[in-house]
């Protein structure tokens, strides 16, 4: 199950660095454990090494930041599909929707008890949340990952120009792996797990 994160912040200096590489604010709410654990700095020198860690951290969440595209890709929604995440001889089971809402794409995912389990908006080239549920950033990566996985093939590389595709077969390559049985249905791999399988629920083929 993906876990649920805490909400913070780094200071002054580290929220203006975060705005400056286009960090959301849910990404600084991921650093609190990091500073939790720690006593609160005293004198000059305990203050900048506190902002200096902050600093660190915000740099990198950007580098680690799922990777979107160019443009908005041009998807037939709404979209339903069956999300299921494979690790070890565990499975875990979602619904995804995918639909259009203003001038962004929302996605919505339930366990199979109609349970959410993360929501956000995709604004912009920006995620956003939605609702009251926590910042997600596995649920995120998976959105973006999906988000690539199902981009029309020829808008493949103005969207991703480091991707590729051969046959059934794409990859964006230190990010994400995808082989297609069916344009809707297709295995997702990251590069340090899980393997998500995904099939549509209703709908044809975009």
């Amino acid at each position: 199950m993906f876990s649920a994160t805490q909400t913070c912040g780094s200071g002054g200096a580290a929220i203006r660095l975060a705005r400056e590489c286009a960090v959301s604010v849910d990404i600084i709410g991921e650093c609190n454990t990091a500073f939790a654990s720690k006593p609160a700095p005293t004198g000059i020198a305990g203050i900048l090494r506190f902002l200096l860690l902050g600093a660190i951290l915000l740099l990198s969440a950007c580098a680690s930041r799922a990777p979107l595209p160019e443009q908005t890709p041009n998807l037939s929604l709404p979209l339903q599909l069956h999300i299921q995440r494979l690790v070890a001889d565990q499975r875990q089971d979602w619904v995804l929707v995918i639909q259009r809402e203003g001038p962004g794409i929302r996605w919505s995912m339930m366990d199979l008890l109609g349970i959410p389990q993360a929501r956000q908006k995709l604004v912009d080239g920006e995620w956003q949340a939605d609702g009251l549920l926590p910042p997600n950033p596995e649920a995120r990566e998976l959105f973006a990952a999906l988000l690539f996985a199902l981009t029309p093939k020829d808008e493949l590389s103005g969207n991703y120009p480091a991707a590729w595709q051969h046959g059934s077969q794409r990859s964006l390559p230190a990010h994400w792996e995808v082989r297609y049985s069916q344009p809707m249905s297709f295995e997702l791999n990251l590069p340090k797990g899980p393997k998500y399988q995904v099939t549509p629920l209703s709908g044809d083929a975009p």
